[in-house]
């Protein structure tokens, strides 16, 4: 029996913070007996049955004086069992008890289901505990009516930003967590604090975990705060062309450049216009004139007063120069421009490195290192492509066939996420020691530099900012570009991977780097999985006896002038069909082909439009669909051509002068097949015209590259590899010499 109420009440205490809950419960209930109108016990012992799991009890225990509750008491006895249960929540969270807390906060919500800090608090512990059922029925909590309302709501704002941080970065959205987001955007004390969460978040949803139309649909939450704010601007921009929103995306570049008033801020709105314009896969007219405005402001940055530049705009300098080799074939032109570019993105680089005290020294080379004539040299490859991508599909030979007794190979992944992707988990196997890395430049060079590579490859030159950053920073003694794209220009790397054919022989004159020239190759593949087709002839309504022509390359690589060649061809080969096939909008590149087939005199009938296919061994097998491809220009094929070649279907293609206009040509001399090279725009209709009306030539052809797969330079991966890893050695032999 109690006879001392303050001793029983410490000893109840103790036994709680013991979690001795049977003994403490006994003891109110003792209590209760002596005073049964001290409310309080109730509370108290209602908490404890709570706490041993037995829910039902403590809810009946919590009900019986409410019963005897007049309209006075009531509200007044109701919230001092929130209180205590709150205390009780929050003393779990600072825990990290957070089932027990969730638990208490899910009846409070039953004692105030409107409470928005209670519900906001629920949402934290349901993303911790990961109960996306919670979140899924997130619409029958009201949250999202009461944000809505605005009226007479006392919401901790801090508590509010917590919860969208949590929200954006741990679970995928549906419309349903969107209408939460939105819902919270008029509480934030200003908009910055709103861009600050929003961006970072769209980022790595649309990029990291590739979902480009979700991250639009968060950043255009934000356009509503701030109509006119330009780097919102350019990421939407960026996603709606990711997600194939071609029209969107080339509507908001359009309103970017717009707004955009330094130099480098046009730079790069530019660039997104004529991304979305040449995606598209039309709309030439203004693809030339956006071209021809690039190019200008291009001109009038270099010529400019170095003023500082933050990270992000340095980053976006040199992205830009891919459009302009899709429009025209002047190497010597470009070239000037884009590495006058890249000279000053290293210059901001180097300076923006400085500023954070990252200086990589390559001076005090041990002596290991400069003369150990058998020396183990450290190869580290960098790219954000070693996945399902082109890149990835034709890098995996050298992987493959590497020499680890002579070579320690380190590979490092840019962006790296944790997909179902057959080709980066193949990666992460074969990558020596493999680097899961994020898309800060500085952090990723610092592994380099910590991991003491001796020749850094390049995979991505300027199709990925943040590798061109890395490299600008030299983190490695010897740094190369390869494969990714031409040379990015960029003054901290030392060579460009190239073979006899795929640069002429002055491109030197117009090259910062180094051009190292492969014996032969300077890819090389030992093949390619082919799967089931699902393309018949019939099935597109084309006759049995009819030629078929193929052309499949992404809008951007189509020229106007190459398909008046292409629909030439078409009207000169009786009985023939024209199958195009590639990313673009559907409506724009049917209109592009219509127009122009009509001003040649080609009936439109004989244009058939193939839809995109998910698997890669699928599309290599459609491809038999063909007699003969015919390639693009001035950007030819590369990872196509390579699929071609190996299919044994006959190509034609023009000869150009800068690197992106010879890829089919030095793989057709590397197949040992000169028939159909062109080095004139009349010998690409030519070859067409002749393949067509000639079914022995094409078979000869054919004969020819079945042959090749035994014997030709461009099917033996391991030759490759040992011609790359003898260059290898070759680069280091020459910097120990000269150190």
């Amino acid at each position: 029996m109690i006879t001392d109420i303050y001793n029983w009440q410490v000893q109840a205490k103790e036994y709680f913070i013991q979690e001795n809950y049977l003994q403490a419960a006994k003891l109110y209930e003792q209590a209760i007996a002596i005073e049964p109108n001290t409310i309080s016990y109730y509370w108290d012992l209602g908490l404890l049955m709570l706490l041993q799991g037995q829910e039902a009890e403590a809810q009946m225990t919590w009900m019986l004086p409410m019963t005897e509750a007049d309209e006075e008491q009531l509200p007044i006895w109701t919230n001092q069992l929130f209180q205590i249960l709150q205390i009780e929540a929050e003393r779990r969270e600072t825990l990290a008890e957070y089932s027990l807390a969730w638990l208490i906060r899910q009846h409070m919500r039953e004692i105030n289901p409107s409470y928005i800090n209670n519900l906001l608090q629920i949402l934290i512990l349901s993303l911790k505990l990961e109960k996306i059922e919670e979140i899924d029925d997130l619409n029958k909590w009201g949250l999202i009516e009461s944000l809505k309302a605005k009226e007479d709501i006392e919401i901790d704002i801090e508590l509010l930003i917590q919860v969208l941080k949590e929200f954006l970065t741990i679970i995928p959205l549906n419309p349903v967590n969107l209408n939460l987001i939105e819902a919270s955007l008029p509480y934030f004390p200003d908009t910055h604090q709103c861009f600050s969460i929003l961006l970072p978040a769209a980022m790595r949803i649309g990029h990291t975990l590739r979902q480009p139309m979700l991250a639009a649909s968060i950043l255009s939450l934000h356009l509503r705060l701030e109509p006119d704010n330009v780097e919102i601007l350019r990421h939407l921009a960026t996603f709606y062309q990711d997600a194939r929103n071609y029209s969107q995306g080339i509507e908001i570049a359009r309103l970017c450049y717009s707004l955009s008033e330094g130099l480098a801020d046009k730079i790069f709105a530019l660039h997104l216009l004529l991304r979305g314009l040449m995606s598209a896969g039309g709309y030439w007219q203004e693809i030339c004139t956006t071209s021809q405005e690039l190019e200008t402001v291009f001109q009038q940055f270099i010529k400019a007063e170095r003023i500082p530049l933050e990270e992000g705009r340095i980053l976006r300098l040199l992205t830009p120069s891919f459009a302009i080799p899709h429009i025209k074939d002047a190497p010597a032109d470009f070239r000037a421009i884009h590495n006058q570019v890249a000279e000053v993105f290293n210059f901001y680089i180097k300076a923006l490195a400085q500023s954070e005290g990252k200086i990589y020294c390559h001076n005090n080379t041990n002596n290991k290192k400069l003369y150990g004539a058998t020396k183990k040299l450290k190869i580290g490859y960098v790219s954000y492509a070693l996945r399902n991508h082109s890149v990835g599909w034709l890098a995996r030979w050298l992987f493959q066939h590497h020499d680890r007794d002579k070579f320690d190979i380190h590979t490092y992944f840019v962006n790296y996420t944790l997909v179902n992707d057959y080709l980066q988990e193949w990666y992460l196997g074969q990558a020596g020691k493999p680097r899961q890395l994020g898309m800060n430049g500085l952090e990723i060079a610092d592994q380099i530099y910590q991991d003491e590579i001796d020749i850094l490859i390049d995979l991505d030159s300027i199709t990925l900012d943040i590798t061109s950053e890395v490299m600008a920073l030299k983190p490695a003694p010897i740094q190369v570009t390869w494969l990714g794209w031409d040379a990015s220009g960029i003054p901290a790397i030392d060579y460009f991977i190239a073979d006899p054919y795929v640069l002429p022989d002055d491109a030197q004159n117009y090259y910062t780097e180094k051009i190292w020239r492969l014996p032969q190759t300077y890819i090389a593949v030992d093949g390619f999985e082919v799967g089931v087709p699902t393309l018949r002839r019939d099935d597109l309504d084309i006759p049995m006896d009819a030629v078929v022509y193929l052309s499949a390359q992404r809008g951007y690589k189509r020229h106007p002038e190459t398909t008046k060649w292409q629909m030439q061809i078409i009207k000169q080969v009786a009985n023939s069909y024209f199958l195009i096939k590639g990313l673009a909008e559907e409506e724009t590149i049917k209109r592009f082909f219509y127009q122009i087939a009509e001003e040649e005199g080609v009936d439109c009938s004989r244009l058939r439009f193939l839809p995109q296919v998910h698997l890669e061994s699928v599309h290599r097998a459609n491809l038999g669909i063909a007699d003969i491809v015919l390639d693009t220009f001035p950007y030819n094929g590369a990872t196509t051509t390579l699929e071609i070649l190996w299919m044994g279907i006959p190509l034609v293609t023009r000869v150009g002068e800068q690197f992106a206009a010879r890829n089919s040509y030095t793989m057709m001399m590397n197949a040992g097949i000169t028939e159909g090279i062109a080095w004139t725009n009349e010998e690409y209709i030519e070859w067409g015209v002749r393949l067509g009306n000639d079914a022995a030539l094409r078979e000869q052809i054919s004969w020819k590259l079945r042959q090749s797969r035994q014997i030709a330079p461009l099917w033996n991966g391991k030759q490759f590899t040992r011609e790359m890893e003898k260059a290898y050695e070759q680069m280091w032999q020459r910097y120990i010499e000269a150190k």
